[in-house]
């Protein structure tokens, strides 16, 4: 993608929202299988979407507040290929959890929760300011524009044609 052209397109933002928020949810029901599944003997959409599973009094609690983290960390490399832009990791980190709470309101009712709140707050900071670090790390290497394999026989080349 250029980054000279400004183009709103709005099929692409709302298939990156898409593609991020899926990834998101597959990664957390990846951990949640690890650290949760193993605790439990059913795993269901409780533990994704229920404000009541989000709780530091409990071993599971834990083990599901470290899924969220850890999905946050990975939807930030996520980003760094979806979204491609550290201007833009913000926007994109918000809209993910808004769309959370959105289904968390849908499945289980406002979060009356601090730890969710904490958590959640916790994991948009944590997905937008690493996305925008991995982005501007990426944004920020340096472009090789020569077209020879090392500026030493750039030097040779142009000592015999100076000869000449």
């Amino acid at each position: 993608m250029f980054y000279g052209a400004v183009v709103w397109d709005p099929w692409l933002i709302v298939a990156q929202i898409v593609c991020l928020q899926c990834l998101y949810y597959l990664t957390l029901g990846a951990f949640l299988s690890f650290l949760v599944g193993t605790r439990v003997s059913r795993l269901s959409l409780v533990y994704f979407f229920d404000f009541a599973t989000v709780t530091t009094s409990t071993v599971t609690g834990w083990c599901v507040i470290a899924s969220f983290l850890l999905s946050s960390i990975a939807g930030a490399g996520y980003m760094l290929y979806l979204i491609e832009r550290a201007k833009k990791c913000l926007d994109f980190a918000a809209t993910l959890y808004i769309i959370h709470l959105f289904i968390c309101l849908i499945y289980g009712g406002w979060p009356s929760s601090i730890t969710w709140w904490f958590v959640n707050g916790v994991g948009v900071a944590v997905m937008a300011l690493l996305g925008e670090y991995l982005c501007i790390r990426r944004e920020l290497k340096e472009i090789p524009i020569t077209r020879y394999r090392s500026s030493k026989e750039y030097f040779l080349y142009m000592s015999k044609c100076l000869k000449r």
